[in-house]
């Protein structure tokens, strides 16, 4: 039996009770400094203290979120570092890259930060998707808001984010950051309209154009009499090499007889017609508008098109429209409901909002006709029928 007085014995207790107690200071002392760390390497003056931070950095003292009535100031890891501990801390890990990125001087200069900058929006953007805006919402809840008291626009789209259960970067990407150039993103979105349509099958007879497209009156012939617009319906009456004879609808004002419009008046652009190719069209129909007293043909031509130009799925043509519209249009403002104006008003709305983007003429001729085709009253207007 051994004595409880055996001085080896103290001795052992001591030592582990020490080390212990060692351990335990080690411990907080390891814990307490490592909080520290991610604390100030998480604040806004750490952030912007690297050189390639600085346009970043002008661009946030720009913004709403740095300076505003309510003297209420976003910090960048309000923004960009996730309040959810495990989010946090995987967060902080993926940020050593961009210690990386500073020492190879990645985005040193203002041309390589530019050139990249898509590719960074992007990859935010993409993350706060994923966990549904989880930054934005630690502000701004939905519950808390008091929509009666916004402005005429946000009291009109909340709502219906609240209903479909919208995420806050779908609608207000640029609030803190000037949008990067989208041109790249919307060839892109062209690039893959032109694939999708050179695997349209033949056996398709209700096509759309991808573009404006010029059309000819005869199958070989080579000067264009006029131009259908981007998403016009067309019904094939036959294929011939590379070319489709296809059946074009629409409605003309009267004395207005250069131009067919996709549905009774509404100025959707639908048809430019040379002078050759008004002689061919055909009136069906005509109608008085009750309401403005304006007379209205519903008419067709038969015209030859590139089919390579032609898709059967006309909601390929609307996902890239509605992907320029929202990484175009929510730098200033939300995204805009598309029954927020009617059919002619939207045309006035595009043109007011294109010099404020990096848009081509084409692409805003495609939407424009995204804008309208879905605008307030394209539901009770009378479209034409190819």
């Amino acid at each position: 039996m051994k004595n409880s007085n055996d001085p080896s014995a103290k001795r052992r207790k001591w030592s582990v009770l020490w080390i212990l107690i060692i351990g335990i200071i080690l411990g907080a002392v390891l814990l307490g400094g490592s909080a520290y760390v991610m604390h100030k390497t998480s604040d806004t003056a750490f952030c912007v203290s690297c050189h390639t931070m600085q346009q970043p950095l002008a661009e946030y003292q720009g913004s709403v979120h740095f300076q505003n009535t309510k003297g209420i100031r976003a910090e960048c890891s309000d923004c960009h570092v996730p309040h959810q501990p495990v989010d946090y801390l995987l967060t902080k890990v993926a940020a050593l890259k961009d210690v990386y990125g500073e020492m190879t001087g990645k985005i040193d200069t203002p041309e390589k930060y530019n050139a990249h900058k898509l590719e960074m929006a992007q990859k935010v953007w993409k993350e706060f998707e994923a966990n549904n805006s989880a930054t934005c919402r630690s502000c701004h809840s939905f519950d808390a808001m008091d929509i009666v008291a916004q402005t005429p626009e946000a009291r009109i789209q909340h709502p219906v984010a609240i209903k479909e259960g919208q995420t806050c970067i779908s609608c207000h990407k640029g609030v803190a950051h000037i949008l990067p150039d989208m041109s790249s993103l919307a060839a892109a979105g062209a690039s893959e309209l032109s694939d999708a349509a050179a695997k349209t099958p033949e056996s398709a007879t209700k096509l759309y154009t991808i573009g404006t497209q010029p059309f000819y009156l005869q199958p070989g012939e080579q000067h264009n009499a006029g131009n259908l617009m981007p998403s016009t319906e067309v019904t094939v009456v036959k294929r011939d090499g590379d070319r489709v004879l296809v059946n074009v609808t629409g409605w003309q004002q009267d004395g207005v007889n250069e131009v067919l419009y996709a549905a009774e008046g509404k100025r959707i652009l639908s048809v430019l017609l040379g002078d050759e190719a008004r002689t061919s069209l055909k009136t069906q129909n005509t109608v008085t508008d009750p309401e403005t007293g304006l007379v209205w043909h519903q008419a067709a031509i038969q015209v030859w098109v590139a089919k390579n130009q032609l898709i059967d799925d006309q909601e390929k043509i609307w996902q890239y429209a509605s992907t320029m519209m929202s990484t175009n249009c929510t730098g200033c403002h939300g995204l805009t409901a598309l029954d927020r104006f009617n059919a002619n008003q939207w045309i006035g709305v595009v043109k007011g909002m294109a010099p404020r983007t990096s848009l081509t003429e084409e692409q805003l001729r495609l939407l424009t006709q995204y804008v309208q085709k879905h605008a307030s009253d394209m539901q009770s207007a009378q479209p034409a029928k190819s």
